[in-house]
């Protein structure tokens, strides 16, 4: 994976504490301010925007929450070669890992259980295989079948063992990315420092969305689900996460970064798969897995994990749970 960032995300963060006034992104008041942090987060250029009418408090809370992200990323990010998660796949083994690792690692676990591996970290192996087969000069049909199957058989999230001590692969050359809930993850770490602030009314934005309370004037918060509908949400203390497969694609259309972990191929059952959930980590990691499921298979493991569902079909029908 390049270690150069190709996209930018927008952070923005809309906050009200201790009873001040809370803005939506793109409206100031008169004694409101904004302010904005630019940079690299998650891999991506990023710009955090948070409004307070008061400069020097918006401005810590800021910092406070570039500092979470950027801890975060010590541990996730497959862009940084020193982080917990480069070490691990590196090695195969990692002694006293990051508690946070071996947390995400387990609610991962979770989900592809209750998914039937819909849902596996340990799909970077089959991001390797694309990523060296189209940079290679390989042509749009794909890897071959020989290949595909060799890096099928390095994606099991059942050979991953985790305990707080050692978190290690029981099969050689098996390697994970948290990328397919990771964002979610961080998204609710975020939400977590401003709470701890005192912040009240909160809408944490980092491509998945978490709400704490309402919007200061009493409503519920309304979100957007994407740019493929003018659809929008209520959220009250609730998170949202979109899947699609545009968001990164391969040189050929056949091929893109949401993999069915069990054919191995990139999934094409929706255009658009967005879930809302109690936290960010579940909205992201549950989006990434319905992704390739059908509608009767996520109809039962979102009545089961009280989650709901608003997806687009490729023929611009819609899906609710």
């Amino acid at each position: 994976m390049s270690s150069h960032p190709s996209r930018r995300r927008f952070i923005t963060i809309s906050a009200a504490v201790a009873g001040v006034a809370t803005l939506p992104p793109g409206i100031t008041l008169a004694g409101s301010s904004a302010r904005r942090w630019q940079g690299v987060a998650m891999g991506a250029d990023a710009e955090m925007i948070l409004y307070h009418d008061n400069a020097d408090a918006a401005q810590k809370l800021i910092d406070d929450c570039i500092s979470e992200v950027h801890r975060l990323e010590r541990v996730f990010s497959l862009y940084q070669r020193d982080s917990a998660i480069s070490k691990l796949n590196q090695a195969g083994v990692l002694k006293a890992p990051p508690p946070e690792l071996v947390d995400l690692l387990s609610r991962s676990h979770s989900i592809s259980e209750l998914t039937d591996g819909a849902f596996d970290v340990s799909v970077q192996s089959l991001w390797q295989l694309y990523q060296a087969h189209f940079t290679q000069g390989g042509g749009p049909e794909g890897p071959s079948q020989a290949a595909l199957e060799a890096a099928r058989e390095l994606v099991d999230y059942r050979a991953i063992e985790i305990q707080p001590d050692q978190t290690a692969f029981t099969r050689p050359g098996m390697s994970v990315t948290m990328n397919g809930i990771a964002q979610g993850y961080i998204t609710d770490a975020v939400t977590q420092v401003l709470k701890r602030a005192g912040a009240t009314n909160v809408l944490v934005n980092m491509g998945e969305i978490r709400a704490l309370g309402r919007h200061a004037d009493g409503q519920p918060w309304k979100v957007g689900l994407g740019s493929e509908t003018d659809l929008k949400i209520d959220l009250i203390d609730k998170a949202v996460a979109t899947s699609a497969g545009d968001g990164m694609v391969f040189p050929s259309s056949d091929y893109h970064h949401l993999f069915d972990p069990r054919s191995g191929l990139s999934a094409h059952r929706w255009k658009q798969m967005s879930v809302i959930a109690h936290t960010a980590t579940f909205a992201d990691g549950f989006s990434t897995a319905f992704s390739s499921l059908d509608e009767t298979k996520i109809r039962a493991i979102s009545t089961k994990s009280n989650i709901q569902v608003r997806a687009i079909k490729h023929d611009g029908s819609f899906f609710s749970v």
